[in-house]
């Protein structure tokens, strides 16, 4: 027992060994420098951080922005999720397939791409004047709109793929002895089928919640330096302003943003797979 378990230490040691190099000692030092001060060690830096009204905004941004995304992933993807473990055959390999395609393909690409579909003669226009929403096109680009369905297209897979991962394992059965017993169908989806696919609700809404308070690319090529988030706040700290005592802040912040809805995501997690 005892060798195996050293064979799996060794095994795992290369992958250790690399994530140390390339992400702890980085981390380390990032966490390190938002803590420095003239003197040594001091929190100033955070001090004046968080005095400074425009750092609210822009954390304000960061959860607003990221709250939407999540919001309209959860609500676009959920029937999805459910038509894809329910599909069978040829349908299921193509339903996949137009969900799992679209991750390889870069966020540069689907950036750069959504900016040509939001303009103001990109289709998304040309699509709400045809069906009178509009009366004449408008640009969606550089928008918080725009942004949002920008980000919820790149990101909508990994809201749907956690659902369907819970929602193939209910026994569909379940909905039809509810309706036996006189439940209506309404009853029958908040009283047994929603709260059945809670663990993948709370999977998908924590991947997509964190990836959307981190997003960089999707931010500066949609919406543009006027609206700023922490993680394009710190890429131009350290980018553009060559300012490594707030870039530091600013990803210290996220980082604990990040860290906080991993942590409260794991703990629902438990708790809903606990009285599912």
């Amino acid at each position: 027992m005892k060798s195996d378990r050293s064979l799996v230490g060794w095994l795992a040691a290369p992958a250790v060994f690399y994530l140390a190099i390339v992400y702890a000692l980085p981390l380390t030092w990032l966490l390190a420098r938002s803590m420095m001060g003239p003197n040594g060690f001091s929190l100033v830096l955070f001090q004046e951080f968080f005095a400074d009204p425009f750092s609210w905004r822009v954390i304000g941004n960061t959860l607003r922005i990221a709250g939407l995304v999540t919001i309209f992933c959860l609500v676009v993807g959920y029937p999805v999720a459910f038509a894809l473990a329910r599909a069978r055959g040829v349908v299921q390999v193509i339903l996949l397939a137009a969900i799992i395609l679209p991750l390889s393909i870069g966020v540069v690409v689907k950036a750069f791409a959504w900016q040509i579909v939001l303009r103001r003669d990109g289709v998304v226009s040309q699509f709400l004047v045809g069906i009178g929403v509009w009366s004449e096109p408008q640009r969606l680009l550089f928008t918080e709109t725009g942004l949002v369905i920008g980000a919820a297209n790149v990101f909508l897979p990994f809201m749907i793929l956690p659902i369907y991962s819970v929602v193939k394992l209910i026994d569909p059965r379940l909905m039809e002895a509810g309706a036996t017993l006189g439940v209506s169908p309404v009853s029958r989806f908040f009283r047994i089928l929603f709260p059945l696919t809670l663990p993948g609700i709370v999977s998908g809404i924590a991947f997509v919640f964190s990836l959307s308070v981190s997003m960089f690319v999707i931010p500066s090529l949609l919406i543009g330096d006027r609206f700023q988030t922490l993680a394009t706040l710190t890429g131009r700290s350290f980018l553009l302003m060559r300012n490594e005592a707030l870039g530091s802040v600013t990803a210290t912040v996220l980082l604990v943003l990040a860290v906080t809805i991993v942590l409260l995501s794991s703990f629902l997690a438990r708790r809903v797979g606990r009285f599912a």
